[in-house]
């Protein structure tokens, strides 16, 4: 410690002298060449004024008197007159900046360097009113000359201000040393020292103050950990060795059904035999992942062991995935419909094609068999479309392609293309309402109006309506499809929108559709952040709304 201090002391103090030597020499070598080049700019502008009243000869005379070169420049460049050396010798100045600046402005100064002399010439010219450029000049040494000038003294002062620095680090090291080398570390608080130096005695004197204060400390982590774990909704449970609980959290006693199920065994808890096998892999030194059903919800248990001295405890961690495995449950239930919906066209279409090819067609039925050839391939083909249609609605990159489209103008398309459609079924399609600007994919808004206005035609009773309307609500586009037809009773409601789903099997077929139309609807709805209602009366007809 006493060397440290040592050199902290002596290196600081030369550190001290040396910064303060050097900002004092910069700041008086800045401020004598600043009172240096006023003394030129006022002799400039006495001799100028001088010039105007004489001669040129004049200069030949201040020169003897002056130890500052005094150069007269033509407008040109040409030196006319130098007091260091033969005017004829010089080259043309006019590419000197301080002359340029005098010809353009009135008046010039530049500072050179010569980094080989050590010196800095400051040059300042000014343009007289016979349009010739008086410069004078003076040189003095750089900073760095000075400092090479004078590097024996300067050596002597580092070496008498080290010298002194040496002496002064030992007495203050010792100064300070001295007191700690006395303490009485059996009577701490009995010391007489620094101040520096009493929460450290006093830290001794209560080592077991400390201790409770730790385990303070340790309480409140505990507390932390509690109320983290307290308002987790995953549910967490930790095993001791002796296969008992020794912490569950909140999620964990409502997931259990039990309000205290700390000290009881892991059988006690749960005896679903999913939960049994993972907690007794833990207990074996293996991770385990499962699942069980609990309340109506399935969980997934991940459980992973933790050694102990002579054997494993374990942690269970809980998760709701209900609505993952619900989304996995749709999606082999679309997998399964999809294969049964593509299966049946083909099907058709390959017995169809089996009996002409077996020559079992008579000629006045091919007409017959080929109109269901086409009818089964063009709603392949729409089954295929649709699915595609599906499928791209699940993209993000789709919210890429928003642009302002009018909702009034893309449904009156989609009424001329129905046309002949709903003439052919004695149905009359009506449009309300004004132009309305939202933010989407055209072709999916297009297809979602499309769809619906296509079901109201197909489910609508003979001299019915399809009333299409188009308004602005409370700062909401509203787009709405409202028909006179055959009705949703309530028991197929809730169901319409999901995949393939058909309220009247029979129906649909008939017409070629493919049970993914009100799909289509919902997954554009659900792309372009609108709300769909749906009120349908058994008998009486249906309304749907998207609000944009």
């Amino acid at each position: 410690m006493k060397k440290k201090v040592f050199l902290s002391i002596l290196l600081s103090s030369i550190l001290i002298v040396t910064m303060s030597s050097g900002l004092i020499i910069t700041a008086l070598y800045k401020d004598f060449a600043s009172e240096r080049k006023k003394e030129l700019i006022t002799e400039c502008s006495y001799i100028a004024s001088a010039l105007a009243r004489t001669d040129n000869n004049y200069l030949i005379e201040i020169s003897k008197e002056s130890s500052d070169r005094i150069t007269l420049v033509a407008s040109n460049g040409t030196v006319l007159y130098d007091s260091f050396a033969d005017a004829s010798t010089l080259g043309n100045h006019l590419d000197r900046p301080e002359i340029e600046s005098a010809l353009k402005n009135g008046s010039g100064q530049a500072t050179r360097l010569s980094n080989t002399l050590g010196e800095r010439t400051f040059y300042y010219a000014k343009r007289l009113s016979s349009g010739n450029v008086l410069r004078i000049s003076t040189t003095t040494k750089s900073i760095f000359g000075i400092i090479g000038n004078s590097s024996i003294i300067i050596l002597l002062i580092i070496i008498f201000a080290f010298a002194v620095a040496v002496v002064v680090a030992r007495v203050l090291t010792k100064a300070i040393v001295a007191p700690i080398n006395k303490l009485n570390l059996d009577d701490p608080l009995g010391n007489n020292t620094y101040d520096e130096l009493s929460n450290l005695l006093v830290r001794m004197n209560k080592q077991n103050e400390k201790i409770k204060e730790q385990l303070g400390a340790l309480s409140e982590k505990q507390k932390e950990f509690n109320t983290i774990t307290e308002n987790m909704t995953e549910s967490l449970v930790i095993f001791g060795e002796n296969k008992h609980v020794l912490s569950a959290n909140k999620s964990a006693c409502e997931l259990f059904e039990n309000s205290n199920p700390k000290n009881i065994g892991y059988l006690e808890l749960c005896r679903e035999q999913g939960f049994i096998q993972a907690v007794e892999s833990a207990f074996l030194g293996e991770s385990s992942i499962s699942k069980i059903d609990r309340n109506g919800k399935t969980y997934q248990l991940s459980v992973n062991p933790v050694k102990g001295d002579n054997s494993y405890a374990a942690v269970l961690f809980a998760v709701d995935i209900t609505e993952k495995e619900q989304s996995e449950k749709m999606r082999r239930e679309f997998s399964a419909n999809v294969s049964h919906e593509l299966k049946t066209p083909l099907t058709s279409i390959m017995g169809y094609a089996e009996i002409m090819q077996n020559g079992i067609v008579k000629k006045d039925d091919f007409p017959k068999v080929i109109d269901q050839i086409y009818f089964q391939s063009k709603r392949l083909l729409t089954l295929i479309e649709d699915i595609i249609k599906l499928s791209r609605l699940d993209e993000e990159g789709l919210k890429d392609e928003f642009i302002p489209v009018d909702l009034y103008a893309l449904s009156e398309a989609v009424i001329t293309e129905l046309k002949d459609k709903a003439e052919k079924n004695n149905i009359s399609l009506i449009l309300e309402g004004n132009s309305c600007i939202v933010n989407g994919v055209e072709g999916t808004l297009h297809e979602m109006i499309y769809n619906l206005c296509d079901n109201a035609i197909t489910y609508n009773k003979p001299e019915g309506s399809v009333t299409v309307k188009v308004s602005k609500e409370d700062n909401h586009v509203l787009l709405s499809v409202k028909d006179t037809g055959i009705g949703i009773s309530l028991m197929h409601q809730s169901r319409i929108f999901e995949r393939f789903y058909r309220v009247d099997k029979s129906r649909s077929k008939e017409t070629g559709g493919t049970g993914l139309g009100l799909s289509i609807v919902k997954h554009g709805a659900l792309l372009h952040g609108a709300e769909i209602k749906l009120d349908s009366v058994l008998g009486k007809g249906t309304t749907i709304s998207i609000s944009f």
